[in-house]
């Protein structure tokens, strides 16, 4: 008997598997042996004796093969899915057997054929009725339970964590699909413990690991968007160990707009990694060099560059000029920034150009008259920036001081350069050639400030600050996306060294932060961004791998999901990075932004060692400029260079 089982279901998964086409084939084959079954029946059952199949038989089943098939293919018989076939697909049927009856009927009835019994045309079509229903109702029953039964096995099985309004919507918006089967609720209220919503039962989350097991969960999806992040996190420590993929939410104007969808649900933020509270941005210092203002985004396309541009969108600048030398990311920030500045009134100015272009610069400043300047364009990818050496120093250090000129020239107030805390004590020439780029700022404000009439048209020197921090999550190139990416393909997850650590910061409350730093500047600062604790990122893959429900592969667990593979330090990387190059850092009026007394390079004494590294850069000579640098850089203890794209 499992044979036959087994058989049958082997036979119907084919079926199921066959193209569309086939399928149709398949049907209207099947309607054809039902055609000549009930034809032969009615000549058996008139006649009262077996029949053979021969002329009249065949003539009567060929006419109503003629006849039922076009007839059928008009009532779209054959476009529906009979495994999901319900009343309105019976009616059809009934229609279509009515509409062949009758001509069925008028040719064998009414007219008749010599040798085919009038009474034929009549109890046909009652017979052939009743076959293509039992056909259809069989499809129905047997294929659609092993459709529903496949279905199952790739169903997500879940369990919501919240029993709110927002947990309520979600359920009723997975419930209309396929795709996840909404077992119950977690909620930390115990009033609601025990408690059914829409028939399904809410439970305690000291309960979770055996209800996991005992209802097989897959999912936990949290519908918590109320929950300030520290209890958001203590949330996900505790569901890190149980092996379940754990996704989110969309955003509370998706909530407030009843927007949510099962295709909207995504995976945990990248703040969600991070172990600490963001603070709340001070209006008064994000808005003070913004409302109203004329407003210079360079690399507005990039990672940091675009999240500025719609953190000082949101403050209704007169003015946001884009800047930015790829076509492909320009065009993407426009049209995204485009209906919000419309909506604000904002003149939103896309500009193609590369700040190593002084001219363009100059041109751009002048016409567009900027009262603040945020340089995010840089070259900031270590290994490709160690390969293309030259080309970083150009972009990152030249373009700076390209903009920095032009902002001068034209009365800029404020002049922001978004750095890195890869410039302290650097190991690359990324690094290096960040810190250089802060060196030229600092040289050139002091020069400014000391030299008589380098006033602008309101009487007030161009301020320039550098605000200094570490990665940030999801950015592009970093390892968030990366480890995602490597976790959907089923591994392995490539770590660089198990004892490497980071600083990390969300891209909102980096550039959140960047804005309250630049409006605190006064000339010459260096700011630091307090980026909490590091992140092991050994333990930030085993996170992730955890929070999606899987099992980290390794010589403690070898029957493991995803393998966690080491594979050494790149060129120009450190174990460890650090946001200070000396030891004093100062306290300013905001609890996550210090400042920092950095020893700087008088611009009479740099000016010479640029020239001397453009020099060395224009002949390629390697050796001349790692010099040069280790000389102008403090720490920097560079790793080999190449140069492939110079």
């Amino acid at each position: 008997m499992s044979a036959i089982i087994r058989f049958a279901d082997r036979t119907t998964d084919w079926l199921l598997s066959l193209p569309r086409p086939a399928k149709r084939l398949v049907a209207v084959s099947s309607d054809l042996f039902l055609v000549i079954a009930t034809v032969w029946l009615a000549f058996v059952l008139r006649l009262e004796d077996f029949v053979p199949l021969s002329y009249p038989v065949l003539a009567a089943a060929a006419t109503s093969a003629v006849i039922a098939v076009p007839v059928f293919f008009y009532f779209g018989l054959y476009n529906a899915i009979f495994r999901f076939a319900g009343t309105h697909a019976l009616i059809e049927v009934g229609r279509a057997i009515l509409a062949y009856a009758i001509v069925f009927s008028s040719i064998f009835t009414l007219i008749g054929f010599s040798g085919i019994p009038r009474s034929v045309g009549i109890i046909q079509p009652i017979l052939f009725l009743i076959g293509v229903l039992a056909s259809r109702a069989f499809v129905r029953g047997f294929l659609g339970r092993r459709s529903a039964a496949l279905t199952r096995k790739v169903r997500m099985r879940v369990l919501i964590y919240g029993a709110g309004s927002a947990g309520q919507q979600l359920a009723n918006a997975l419930a209309g699909g396929e795709g996840y089967e909404v077992l119950g609720f977690i909620d930390d209220d115990p009033s609601l413990h025990k408690r059914r919503l829409n028939g399904r039962l809410v439970y305690a989350p000291d309960r979770l690991y055996k209800i996991i097991g005992k209802l097989d969960i897959t999912d936990i999806l949290l519908a918590i968007p109320s929950t300030d992040r520290i209890r958001r996190r203590e949330i996900l420590r505790f569901l890190e160990p149980m092996s379940v993929r754990v996704r989110t939410l969309p955003g509370l104007d998706d909530l407030a707009y009843g927007r949510i969808q099962a295709s909207e649900l995504k995976e945990l933020d990248a703040d969600d990694l991070l172990g600490r509270q963001p603070v709340e941005p001070d209006r008064i210092l994000i808005e003070s060099d913004i409302r109203g203002k004329s407003v210079l985004v360079t690399g507005a396309g990039g990672s940091i560059g675009s999240e500025l541009c719609r953190q000082i969108i949101a403050c209704q600048p007169m003015r946001l000029v884009l800047f930015d030398s790829s076509e492909f990311a320009l065009f993407g920030i426009h049209q995204e920034l485009l209906p919000r500045a419309g909506r604000s009134g904002v003149d939103l100015v896309p500009v193609l150009g590369s700040v190593q272009d002084e001219e363009r610069i100059d041109e751009v400043i002048s016409a567009f008259a900027p009262n603040t300047v945020y340089h995010a364009a840089a070259y900031k990818h270590v290994p490709l920036v160690q390969g293309n050496p030259i080309e970083g120093l150009k972009n990152n250090v030249w373009g700076t001081m390209a903009c920095a000129r032009a902002a001068h020239r034209h009365g800029v107030g404020k002049f922001v350069l978004v750095s890195t805390d890869k410039a302290v004590r650097p190991t690359n020439v990324m690094g290096a050639s960040k810190r250089l780029a802060e060196l030229v700022l600092q040289a050139i404000d002091a020069e400014l400030r000391s030299a008589p009439g380098s006033q602008d048209v309101d009487g007030l020197k161009t301020r320039f600050s550098m605000v200094r921090f570490g990665n940030v999550l999801d950015s592009s190139g970093s390892v968030v996306p990366l480890f995602r990416k490597q976790i959907e393909d089923g591994g392995p997850i490539t770590l660089t060294h198990p004892e490497v650590t980071r600083f990390f910061m969300t891209i909102p409350e980096a550039a959140q932060l960047v804005i309250q730093a630049g409006a605190m500047g006064q000339g010459g600062d260096v700011f630091l961004l307090d980026m909490g604790e590091p992140v092991q990122i050994a333990h930030l893959a085993r996170r992730m791998i955890a929070l999606s429900g899987l099992t980290a592969k390794d010589a403690e667990n070898p029957d493991g999901d995803i393998e966690i593979r080491v594979v050494g330090l790149r060129p120009g990387e450190k174990l460890y990075e650090e946001l200070l190059i000396g030891d004093n850092p100062q306290p300013t009026g905001h609890p996550r932004i210090m400042k920092a007394n950095e020893e700087m390079i008088e611009w009479n004494d740099l000016a010479p060692q640029l020239d001397s590294l453009r020099d060395a850069m224009r002949r390629m000579d390697m050796d001349t400029i790692e010099a040069i640098l280790i000389r102008l850089v403090s720490g920097y203890k560079p790793s080999s260079c190449e140069t492939p794209g110079d």
